[in-house]
């Protein structure tokens, strides 16, 4: 044991490996988390090629540009990529950076199993490229994966083999996060320094507490709901097969148990940053630091009880409606009371609009639209009238794109002075705000319009009443598209060089709940915390 702590002690004092060897065997939190962000980026493209495809061919009425099966295997992999590929490894990446960092540990509590949560991704995202490419690869494997991304029965169960390999990913997707929860957790639970008690951790830190809780009681459901889906497939069973007594309503509660607190999973992260943005542009303490983390817990604890409000056009009884109805409805309060905390925070604070603090005002004005839609689908007589149009469409990527994606771009250019030691071009980051929120908005807004008037959703074919709101989608969705462009233009800008960035970067850095992060160099060192830090 001496032997081994000598060896450890002496092993702090050396940088990074060098060559692709740092990369591959590494267990510093900082180069794990990098490659998750860097995945995270490449998935960003990948999905967001698929998204382009999409708005093209809905960019007229017609089969635009290839077949109805190949348009709804684009939809169906446009969201598992998105949400599995792009979002969770971001989150997972900037919690891999900087809760260490920000509770005074010098590294995370299970080193060797970050590398693996890590390396499990690339093994998901080819499946998930071999799960599109199976029809041409393997010719008589039957049509492609159109299923959309909750993989309803019976038609999972007659898809072609590519299903299988989507599975395959979910279940490695799975496994990652769970490993990766379990070691975040712990991280929280066990690794703080001495004087970093639980209610003085930042805002980031309880998001992330809530967010592997929640994956850790969910993933399990669907990993068994696939797993059961893959039997009934090639193993005889009727688990979710009517002919064989079977009931593929099971499959749909299995997918919603998972699906709707993994909804909670991609903003929590987000709300974090916001708890730590908002304070420092504002300069002032973030107003109620209890009631945001007791908010973040109820909200957690009601996303797993809520979940059929996504099925209310199944046949459920009147008690169930109403009890799904009015938990959905509850949901508003903690969610509510938390963009007032943010609200309150900024009011008479000494204001000044960098980029991630206008991403953090623009999450607080689109998100609380979200909110407003949100009610209107858990109200059942009207989301009997809205299921399963573009309205639904509106309201989960207002509720998503803002609500989680601008959350981690605002956490990106935030951070990025302390992770390159160099600061951003503040002039491209704003344009990067505006290109981004404006054709954002017409991108989602007037499909808003187009499920009101009655368009389904995926469906590669519409009728010509809804033409013009779907050319404007288009539009703004090309528009959206360009501008991520950009946004990697700056990265690869501020990684090269730029000014040299303080080890506190921004003026209002240490008001509110600080974290140890900032006690840090720019950029950090290797080893963040050779002995433990002192919480002030």
């Amino acid at each position: 044991m001496s032997g081994a702590a000598a060896h450890d002690s002496h092993h702090d004092h050396h940088g990074p490996p060098k060559g692709w060897q740092r990369w591959v065997y590494s267990t510093n939190h900082k180069d794990i988390g990098t490659m998750y962000l860097f995945f995270a980026l490449f998935m960003l493209f990948f999905g967001g090629a698929m998204a382009m495809y999409i708005r093209a061919e809905l960019f007229m009425p017609g089969v635009q540009l290839a077949s109805p099966d190949f348009y709804n295997n684009m939809v169906t992999d446009h969201a598992l990529v998105m949400i599995f590929g792009m979002v969770m490894p971001a989150a997972a990446g900037m919690a891999n950076w900087m809760i260490p960092m920000m509770i005074g540990a010098p590294d995370m509590a299970l080193p060797r199993l970050n590398n693996l949560s890590f390396w499990l991704l690339p093994a998901a995202a080819i499946m998930l490229i071999l799960s599109i490419l199976a029809p041409y690869i393997f010719p008589g494997s039957g049509t492609p994966v159109n299923t959309g991304w909750t993989l309803l029965p019976p038609l999972s169960i007659q898809t072609g083999i590519g299903m299988d390999f989507t599975i395959f990913a979910i279940h490695t997707l799975g496994v990652s996060s769970i490993l990766a929860s379990i070691n975040i957790v712990t991280t929280i639970l066990n690794m703080r320094a001495p004087t970093m008690t639980m209610m003085k951790m930042p805002l980031f830190v309880w998001a992330w507490l809530f967010t592997g809780l929640l994956l850790i009681a969910v993933m399990p459901v669907l990993a068994g709901g696939v797993t059961m889906l893959l039997f009934d497939r090639h193993f005889g069973t009727s688990f979710f097969d009517a002919a064989g007594g079977g009931d593929p309503i099971l499959f749909q509660h299995l997918f919603w148990f998972f699906g709707h607190p993994e909804v909670y999973v991609l903003l929590l992260p987000s709300i974090g940053v916001l708890g730590l943005v908002i304070p420092t542009f504002a300069r002032k303490p973030l107003f109620g630091y209890k009631s945001l983390v007791y908010g973040m817990g109820i909200l957690a604890a009601l996303g797993m009880v809520v979940w059929a409000h996504h099925q209310y056009t199944i046949g459920m009884s009147l008690a169930a409606t109403n009890y799904f109805m009015i938990g959905t409805i509850l949901i508003s309060i903690p969610v509510g009371l938390m963009l007032l905390n943010f609200i309150f925070t900024m009011w008479r604070g000494s204001m000044t609009f960098e980029t991630p603090m206008l991403f953090g005002i623009a999450i607080i004005l689109m998100f609380s639209f979200a909110g407003v839609t949100g009610v209107m689908l858990a109200v059942v007589p009207a989301d009997m009238q809205y299921h399963d149009t573009m309205f639904v469409v509106a309201h989960f990527h207002y509720a998503l794109i803002p609500g989680a994606v601008f959350g981690l771009y605002a956490g990106v250019f935030f951070w990025l002075p302390k992770w390159t030691g160099h600061m951003y071009d503040e002039r491209l980051g704003q344009i990067f705000f505006w290109w981004t929120t404006i054709s954002f908005n017409i991108t989602f807004f007037p499909q808003h319009f187009s499920g009101l008037a009655g368009m389904p959703r995926r469906i590669v074919d519409y009728s010509i009443q809804y033409t013009e709101f779907n050319v404007i989608s288009s539009i703004g969705g090309f528009a959206f598209g360009l501008s991520h462009l950009l946004f990697l233009y700056i990265i690869f800008k501020t990684i090269k060089g730029g000014a040299k960035a303080p080890d506190k970067p921004w003026e209002g850095s240490q008001i509110g709940t600080p974290g140890l992060e900032w006690t840090l160099s720019s950029p950090p060192p290797f080893h963040s915390f050779t002995e433990a830090p002192v919480v002030k």
